[in-house]
This record gives structure tokens, C-alpha cells and sequence, in this order.
């Protein structure tokens, strides 16, 4: 089977294609079904053709996953609770509902803007990989009951959106943060792992598990999508385009107790 690629073509078909058992993650944010134009398709179903569509993408997930892996998928608020039941009525195993937060988003005059997406993340069974030291933060306080090899981020993440004016954005609508991809892929994949986005869009999935020395497919029904993200995985990445802000804090008492240390040493001494 062929690795290191991108796919144009249908993501249902082009599941069918890969055989039983074989990938170790699956990460997509596949469309919302909210009318977004994708160039050479409209991001528009009946409601019984969305869950009809769903639910066959994630049956062939299903069955391509190791039973040591785990998927992660995107989704709006609109679907994202029947998206939830679907993944549980197929026999994932749910493992958490992450919030991402960002801080710009869509305006309303009447209601409360969206500042959120929804991450369901959900495993084949109860042997799952999920390296939790490659993801830590720095503790926000040094206590001795604390690992200061840092915390576990929890399930609401910060990523700021890649804003149309940052040098990293590409011509697509719908864009992901390297740094937030990277938190998933090092947590539920080891190097070698191969990781499968069937909706790649932008290639960000692909991108970062390339960066991060796993074997990857991506697929995408837009040529144009597929060509550009091709042209992303040839360019040297050398810093993220995004950073949850917790990685640059220093635990708050931290320099207090150091300097403690120092005098109490200076008195023995």
C-alpha cells in the first residue's frame, strides 16, 4: 500500500480501498454540511443524506482502524451531537469531547458569537495509544505533588485561528493550526504510525504528521486542494503556524522557591 500521498477522490471510496486493520489514526474535519463552497463542490446535503454520508465514512473508518487506534473529527454544533450517538452506535469508544477555543470568529447581532469547535475523539477499544509525556504543558504553580515535567492540557485547547493574513495561510476556507494538529497526532500516534485524513482540505493533517515522522494518506475530492497540499509538504516547516499559550509559561512560584533553595544552601555552606 502506498504511503506519503495525497488522493483525489471520493473519501468513501477511496476508504473502501485501504484494507482492514491497517492505520493507526484517523484525524479529519470533514464538512459541516453548512453550504460552504469547496470550489468544485457545495458543502450542502438533505439532512438524511448528511448522516447517510456520515455514517459510511466512518463505518469504512472504522474498519481500516487498528484496534489500537483512535479517531479524532471536527465537527459544528449543528451535527455535532448526532455525530456523537453515530460513533457510539458503530462501537468507537468514546474517550472525550475537546473544545477548541479560539479567540476571532463569525459576529452575530442576535445570539452569542461562536468562538468554539467541537473535536470528538473516540478509539477502536480500550488499548489505545496516547503518549501523554509528548504533550505536556508547564504546570501553572510548582507544587511537590505536581509532575513538573509539566500538566496534561485538558480537553479545552486555545489555537488561534490561522488568520487570512499570516504568511502560513492557504486558499482554502477552512484551515486548521499546525500546533493543534500536533497535539493530536503526538499524543495518539508513535513515528511510523500511519495517520489518514479522508477530508484533507488544506493538507494541514498530513503536513504535520510528515514534520513528525509518521507515514500518511491524505484524500480530498478537490484537485485543487490535493496540488496545494502537495506544494505544503515540500516546503521545509521549520515553526509552527499556531501555539497554545500555556507552552510559554514558567510556573508562578517557581523562581521563589528556587531562590529559597539558594539561601538555604548559602546557610549550610
Amino acid at each position: 500500500m502506498k504511503t506519503n500521498h495525497f488522493i483525489t477522490g471520493d473519501a468513501i471510496e477511496e476508504l473502501k480501498k485501504l484494507p482492514d486493520s491497517n492505520v493507526d489514526l484517523i484525524c479529519t474535519d470533514p464538512p459541516y454540511n453548512l453550504g460552504k463552497d469547496y470550489g468544485n463542490n457545495i458543502d450542502w446535503k438533505q439532512w438524511h443524506e448528511y448522516e447517510k454520508f456520515t455514517l459510511d465514512w466512518l463505518t469504512e473508518s472504522r474498519r481500516v482502524l487498528k484496534d489500537t487506534g483512535s479517531i479524532y473529527v471536527f465537527m459544528g454544533v449543528k451535527f455535532v451531537s448526532r455525530l456523537f450517538l453515530m460513533l457510539q452506535e458503530l462501537g468507537f469508544h468514546f474517550n472525550g469531547w475537546i473544545t477548541w477555543h479560539y479567540t476571532q470568529g463569525m459576529g452575530r447581532k442576535k445570539g452569542f458569537s461562536p468562538r468554539h469547535e467541537d473535536i470528538l475523539y473516540f478509539t477502536k477499544s480500550d488499548n489505545f495509544t496516547f503518549n501523554i509525556d509528548d504533550i505536556r504543558i508547564p504546570q501553572k504553580y510548582y507544587r511537590e505533588r505536581n509532575n513538573m515535567s509539566g500538566a496534561n492540557p485538558g480537553d479545552v485547547w486555545e489555537f488561534s485561528h490561522v488568520h487570512y493574513s499570516n504568511p502560513e495561510r492557504v486558499n482554502h476556507p477552512t484551515q486548521k493550526p499546525e500546533a493543534l494538529m500536533k497535539r493530536i497526532i503526538s499524543a495518539s500516534s508513535n513515528k511510523g504510525d500511519l495517520i489518514v485524513d479522508p477530508f484533507a482540505g488544506s493538507g494541514t493533517t498530513c503536513v504535520v504528521a510528515n514534520f513528525l515522522s509518521r507515514k500518511w494518506i491524505g484524500v480530498d475530492i478537490n484537485p485543487d486542494y490535493a496540488k496545494m497540499s502537495e506544494e505544503r509538504i515540500k516546503e521545509e516547516m521549520n515553526i509552527l503556524d499556531s501555539f497554545d499559550p500555556r507552552e510559554q509559561r514558567i510556573p508562578r512560584n517557581l523562581k521563589v522557591r528556587n531562590n529559597n533553595q539558594a539561601s538555604l544552601l548559602a546557610e549550610k555552606t
